[in-house]
């Protein structure tokens, strides 16, 4: 008996394979991965452009300091809480699906941001934002992956995805110190419908689609564990200041958070399909760039909120007066990366790393004495050294943590990599912020004072860690680790059975 099937585009049967750039022309391949940036570069930018309009919603909302971290946490913390889950209902159902829900819920949600009438309706709309935005990155880095499958085609595309997504989280005060002194605070989130509709117009049309050959469970007790564990260690960071860094509130919502943590790896390690592969971390690449990936953007977060409020509170300039002094860092985050791209594809992640981390170190230490300076000639320093070191990481913490992998587990490893960076913005407008305002008040007021020397000391030991990192997880036995862990996603062979013959695009199975 011969019987005859076709092959998907990773060589599976079906149409649901995880490679689909075979059948892909290269200029096609070129919008597919413009349609990608696209949406990363409105999902980034949202973690950043309300920055500049922090004052503004203050005034007009009557809201705490405590309250404008929440408007900014609020968006990162379910981005980082839904990225796992999203990559793997990408992997599922189909990026493409997967894809354009996600563009419709976040336009939807920007939509609802303009028009919110208090504090916590703009809260709640921002979680509905990343809602949307938690189904757009992951996916689309998995797209990528699997449109361009040749290792140096590959570092470039990610090399340019990664540049959209630092310039976007740089460019976001410009664009939104532009828009809030012109129409309105409000309106920094008019950008993103029509950007969003778009997108949906050319994904249907150009995107094609592609699942992962195997279908994952969905894992709802994973899933909960990670929101409890973000969730509970965001809030308590962002309150201590407010109820007591030593309150009993305080050490019950720490610990609270320590014990979902130790339940999500318990529960993930024992799980066939889990939410969090803990085998991803047996690699060290892989493990060092989730690492990177946090501290870097914990550095752009709080780096961003607290010179937000030192440029208007302090120095009194206008939104877009505030929003223009960081231009030099916006540019430099948008030229750096496709460098370090470069680097990457012929020189490893190593020296790009390494650069990444003195450069924000150095930053961090001329920031720490940002209340003497009487001109802004240091500042502008340190806001280019920021840029630049910042700009150098995404590169090759993107393309290490979904190189090493499987096609098949794209999504599920780019969505690890997309939390690890959400994860990084929470935690670095919580801490450097309370920080700020314990320093400030004295542990009991809620004032944040952004020229707070040990929150811009935080800073210093992000770039020492990315450096050191850099070095530790980049080396032969770091590589070798990536090997082995890699063997252990490859499936086990089929028992013998009929013989398979591939012609082309076909299977003719005799037997």
């Amino acid at each position: 008996m011969v019987s005859m099937s076709r092959l998907a585009g990773d060589g599976t049967p079906g149409v649901s394979g995880g490679a689909v750039s075979a059948g892909l022309s290269a200029g096609r391949r070129q919008v597919v991965l413009a349609i990608c940036c696209s949406s990363a570069f409105v999902v980034a930018m949202d973690a950043t452009i309300l920055n500049v309009g922090l004052p503004s919603i203050k005034s007009d909302l009557h809201a705490a300091d405590s309250g404008l971290q929440w408007t900014v946490d609020a968006y990162s913390l379910v981005l980082a809480s839904l990225l796992l889950f999203s990559g793997s209902m990408g992997d599922r159902f189909g990026r493409r699906r997967v894809f354009r829900t996600g563009l419709t819920l976040f336009s939807f949600g920007s939509l609802l941001c303009s028009l919110a009438p208090g504090l916590g309706w703009l809260i709640a709309f921002r979680m509905i934002q990343a809602v949307g935005g938690s189904m757009l990155n992951p996916v689309a880095l998995a797209i990528i992956t699997n449109t361009f499958t040749e290792r140096r085609e590959r570092a470039r595309a990610i090399g340019l995805w990664g540049g959209v997504v630092g310039l976007s989280l740089a460019l976001g005060p410009v664009l939104g110190g532009l828009l809030v002194d012109t129409a309105g605070w409000r309106s920094i989130f008019w950008i993103n419908v029509p950007v969003g509709v778009i997108a949906m117009m050319l994904t249907g049309r150009y995107l094609p689609e592609s699942r992962a050959p195997r279908a994952r469970r969905f894992d709802p007790a994973g899933q909960v564990l990670v929101a409890v564990t973000f969730g509970t260690l965001a809030y308590a960071i962002i309150e201590a200041p407010d109820a007591g860094w030593a309150a009993p509130r305080t050490i019950v919502l720490f610990l609270v958070a320590a014990l979902a943590l130790a339940g999500l790896v318990g529960c993930e390690r024992r799980r066939q399909d889990a939410l969090l592969d803990v085998r991803f971390f047996r690699s060290a690449p892989f493990s060092g760039a989730t690492a990177i990936a946090v501290c870097a953007y914990a550095a752009m977060g709080g780096f961003l909120f607290l010179n937000t409020l030192y440029l208007q509170a302090v120095r009194g300039y206008s939104a877009m007066h505030a929003g223009l002094l960081t231009l030099p860092m916006a540019a430099l985050a948008a030229v750096m990366p496709l460098i370090s791209g470069r680097l990457v594809a012929s020189h490893g992640p190593r020296p790009s790393l390494i650069l990444a981390g003195i450069a924000i170190s150095v930053s961090g230490v001329i920031l720490s004495f940002l209340g003497t300076y009487t001109d802004l000639a240091p500042v502008i320093c340190a806001y280019v050294l920021f840029g630049a070191g910042f700009g150098m990481v995404s590169a090759p913490t993107t393309n290490v943590a979904v190189s090493g992998m499987p096609l098949a587990q794209a999504g599920v490893a780019g969505a690890v990599a997309g939390t690890s960076r959400q994860i990084g913005m929470t935690l670095g407008v919580a801490v450097l912020g309370s920080v700020a305002a314990h320093h400030a008040a004295g542990g009991s007021g809620v004032t944040i004072d952004p020229t707070s020397a040990p929150s811009w000391w935080i800073m210093v030991g992000c770039g020492l860690a990315i450096a050191v990192l850099g070095v530790l997880t980049t080396g032969r036995w770091a590589r070798d680790t990536a090997v082995r862990t890699a063997a252990l996603f490859i499936p086990q062979p089929a028992p013998p059975g009929p013989e398979v013959v591939a012609v082309g695009e076909w299977r003719i199975s005799c037997g």
